[in-house]
């Protein structure tokens, strides 16, 4: 049996292998609400037989959105249709799949186009989308040509915390297994734990224990609220990959806060929270860092970015440096990843009923004999 498959239980959630299918913004729906394209994306992927499959990066507000196509979790309407397509990919995952949320805030990087538009800021003369007033921890635009956004006051920042509350109340509700905490890639909260983001001299911001506390406040709000049977993580920054950024003795130090809090889990990714970063894009380039925060804390470590190969993500649990992997584009090229991954490593696959036909084609025909 390859390590990739076995079973992995995270405080009262048992999953039945290390594969995670990564958080993937799709860009797709419309206010916030999951639609078809939710529908046959989720449900594809949690036919996989992957152990985890997260949501995408999921808005606790409608300004926390990306572009105007980002799902959120901010009304009535988004929770009942997120419900629908949940239900759904239920009804057809593989045995044991469960099934997480992402949940976050663009920051001042939202009110943007989708990328395949270009990803840069909206703008009203150029776009019928019109764009929208963005909140950071500092009137610090994202780059230039972006504009510059509303640093969040006192009141500002209670009505943020109580929007992941009730964002995670919706999540609850919908039976999500999984509730994660996006603390990365340049956004809301990545940028108030970032010097290179928050330049604020108070309590949210005059040092790291500052820079931390909005991440942590809102963490200790979820385990408040987050019954038994319910895993939390969140999504960290390993390094902003710039000199005066965050480092891993900092993902080190957040990882062991929110595991005090009851945090199950992190994943541990990097950068993007200013441009021009010089990020070592390649296989496994993030794998490190993981490794690190796992050896130094013990919590429950997620592993993600250039892992494409199976033997590779098995090598990476045999190793020791993570204890899951996640997987994005490499599910969006081929959702029966999972599949070829068993039968690449000798472990029978599991295939849906009517798929079973199937089996084996992946195998590479057999040699004649001699």
């Amino acid at each position: 049996m390859s390590p990739l498959f076995d079973a992995l239980r995270i405080g009262d959630v048992h999953f039945p292998n290390r594969i995670v299918v990564s958080p993937m913004c799709q860009y797709s729906a419309i206010d916030g609400m999951a639609n078809t394209w939710h529908l046959q994306h989720l449900m594809q992927l949690a036919m996989s037989g992957a152990g985890l499959v997260m949501v995408e990066a999921t808005a606790v507000e409608a300004r926390g959105r990306i572009t105007h196509g980002c799902l959120g979790l901010y009304s009535d309407e988004a929770e009942a249709a997120l419900g629908r397509v949940l239900d759904a990919a239920r009804a057809v995952s593989a045995p044991g799949t469960r099934f997480g949320i992402q949940l976050g805030h663009a920051g001042r990087k939202g009110s943007a186009h989708a990328p395949w538009e270009g990803g840069g800021p909206l703008r009203p003369t150029t776009s019928q989308a019109l764009p929208w007033q963005c909140a950071a921890p500092s009137a610090v635009p994202f780059a230039e040509g972006w504009d510059t956004p509303q640093a969040l006051d006192e009141a500002g920042i209670d009505r943020l915390v109580e929007a992941y509350v009730d964002a995670a109340r919706r999540a609850v509700r919908l039976g999500f297994d999984v509730i994660e905490l996006h603390c990365a890639h340049g956004y809301l909260l990545h940028q108030f734990q970032s010097p290179l983001s928050n330049r604020r001299s108070d309590a949210w911001g005059a040092d790291q224990a500052g820079r931390d506390r909005l991440a942590l406040r809102i963490a200790q709000r979820l385990r408040g609220l987050a019954p038994a049977g319910r895993v939390l993580g969140a999504r960290i920054t390993g390094t902003d990959w710039d000199a005066g950024g965050l480092g891993i003795d900092d993902a080190v130090r957040l990882a062991q806060s929110l595991q005090a809090i009851g945090f199950g889990y992190v994943c541990v990714s990097s950068g993007f929270v200013v441009p021009g970063a010089r990020i070592p894009f390649g296989p496994g380039f993030q794998v490190g860092l993981a490794h690190e925060v796992r050896k130094r804390t013990g919590i429950v470590t997620r592993a993600v970015g250039g892992i494409a190969e199976p033997a590779q993500a098995a090598a990476i649990i045999a190793q020791g440096q993570a204890d899951q992997v996640a997987l994005a584009r490499p599910f969006l090229a081929d959702p029966r990843w999972v599949w070829r991954a068993a039968e690449t490593l000798g472990v029978e696959p599991f295939y849906p009923p009517p798929y079973r036909r199937a089996a084996g084609l992946r195998k590479p025909p057999a040699m004649p004999a001699a």
